[in-house]
């Protein structure tokens, strides 16, 4: 699929999609695609024409919410519940590392939540992005820290500062979390 990142390479199981790959041409810290055992056009499968539909209208601007179905088989036990939890993280939200671990009980695992959202095999549907450090920066990104910083940027319609937001104008800013999501919103 091209896209305004480049291009992406979509995987879909009979389930969902299960893959989301960034171009390593333009994000060089992108591992390369697998190669597919079949290529199929968005056209000819259900769930890749709505995939590409749904991230053609998010990266737009249009689209706040993803259909389509995901499948996360690849993912076991304690990244598994990351990425599920994840998915409840509100469009131009962010949470913490740290908030994620507490509201899966492991109030200490912050660094295992960050490892899962590393290693996240559908990013954008799965928004990792979404996740920054206690402090307000950024912290990492499998894709590094400008293709966060995208992200964010379109779904907070304004651009995201290089480091991310300093601790400073983090704590002044209005925090407010969105009903049944415990997501962390800035204003």
């Amino acid at each position: 699929m091209a896209s305004r990142l480049g291009t992406l390479t979509l995987v879909a199981s009979d389930a969902g999609l299960c893959g989301l790959h960034f171009d390593p041409e333009r994000w060089p810290a992108a591992q390369g695609a697998p190669v597919a055992a079949t290529s199929v056009a968005p056209d000819d499968d259900v769930v890749l024409g709505l995939a590409v539909d749904e991230l053609e209208r998010y990266l737009d601007g249009e689209l706040t919410t993803f259909s389509v179905p995901i499948d996360l088989a690849g993912a076991t036990g304690f990244a598994r519940d990351v990425l599920e939890v994840l998915c409840d993280v509100a469009y131009g939200s962010v949470t913490t590392y740290g908030a994620l671990a507490t509201e899966l009980g492991q109030p200490t695992a912050a660094r295992a939540v960050g490892g899962a959202c590393n290693r996240n095999p559908i990013p954008i549907v799965v928004p990792c992005h979404r996740v920054i450090a206690a402090d307000g920066s950024l912290g990492g990104y499998a894709l590094g820290t400008e293709a966060k910083r995208t992200l964010l940027g379109i779904e907070r319609g304004v651009a995201v500062p290089p480091g991310g937001w300093e601790p400073a104008a983090l704590k002044r800013a209005t925090v407010s979390y969105v009903p049944d999501e415990d997501a962390l919103t800035l204003f």
